[in-house]
């Protein structure tokens, strides 16, 4: 028995020799002893798929960057013959808004007369308490501050002071250039104030006539 299992195992190897291709003869056509095979076989190998997928891979991410690199340089150069959405400042400065709220200014009437009543209104409707009123009245009967003081540092330019006023006395102008270096630039009086209206006098009547109909 052992020797006919023997027999056999070594006819089975020698039938199946022929079979057994190496890497190398994988695109060699098998050849039988009656004659040559009318096939081919051809071996996939693992490493030549993972490299065809490398190369579409890297094909596509290529094209897709220069089509968005592409698209990028033609919008660039779209905005090149647009006009500017930009200006040069402190040369060039944009328009303002009748409701801009900027720089503080107390105001005067034509014949030179102050127009605040110390009514405190403003003082009393400010929420950040920047403002600070002392009035006396006058030999005629009328009240007039003797203290009028804006701590700019506090204000939140919410503009309930100029809506509150009475006779439109104290008013947020179009100045808003007026950074300083020291805190103490920034504590209004009354004499700054009243500079500030009479400087700006113009474009604040103009800003408060565009819009007293919304008022």
């Amino acid at each position: 028995m052992m020797n006919l299992s023997s027999l056999l195992r070594s006819s089975l190897l020698l039938k199946a020799k022929p079979f057994v291709r190496t890497i190398a003869q994988a695109g060699q056509p098998l050849n039988h002893q009656s004659g040559a095979s009318p096939y081919k076989y051809v071996a996939l190998l693992p490493e030549e798929t993972s490299n065809e997928f490398h190369h579409i891979n890297n094909r596509n991410a290529t094209i897709l960057f220069l089509t968005d690199l592409l698209r990028g340089l033609a919008m660039t150069l779209s905005y090149v013959f647009r006009e500017p959405a930009t200006i040069n400042y402190p040369f060039e400065k944009g328009p303002l808004s009748p409701r801009f709220r900027g720089e503080h200014a107390l105001r005067r009437y034509p014949s030179g007369e102050e127009r605040c009543i110390a009514c405190k209104l403003c003082e009393a409707i400010c929420p950040a308490q920047a403002i600070t009123i002392e009035a006396e009245p006058r030999p005629d009967g009328s009240r007039r501050t003797t203290r009028y003081d804006i701590d700019m540092t506090k204000c939140i330019y919410c503009g309930f002071c100029q809506e509150a006023c009475p006779v439109d006395a104290i008013v947020e102008g179009p100045n808003f250039e007026y950074s300083t270096e020291t805190h103490e630039e920034l504590l209004y009086n009354k004499e700054k104030l009243l500079e500030n209206g009479d400087r700006w006098e113009v474009e604040i009547a103009k800003n408060i006539q565009a819009d007293y109909l919304y008022r």
